[in-house]
């Protein structure tokens, strides 16, 4: 009855260590899927950078496209200036002194 015993309790100690370790794989899993996930959303960002980029340089090739470049530029920064007042939203960021 001994020999039983034993090999239930070591039966039962071989899955509480199957489980800590599936439970630790599955962190380590969750951990490298976050990590992937802010890899692929760096190299999107790089993407879309290096696109707006050469559209900028492709602009830029002769006369009609230097005004063109100006121009898109120009949008770019209404652009940029526009939702950043929008964004502000009422908040007045400078302080009035008396």
């Amino acid at each position: 009855m001994a020999a039983s015993i034993t090999t239930a309790l070591s039966t039962f100690a071989q899955a509480v260590t199957n489980v800590g370790f599936a439970i630790f794989h599955a962190a380590l899993a969750v951990f490298q899927a976050v990590v992937a996930l802010f890899s692929e959303i760096a190299t999107g960002l790089l993407q879309i950078g290096q696109a707006i980029i050469k559209l900028g340089t492709d602009l830029v090739q002769d006369t009609l496209g230097f005004v063109f470049a100006n121009f898109f530029l120009l949008l770019v920064l209404g652009g940029v200036y526009y939702w950043y007042t929008n964004t502000q939203g009422g908040r007045k960021t400078s302080k009035r002194r008396v």
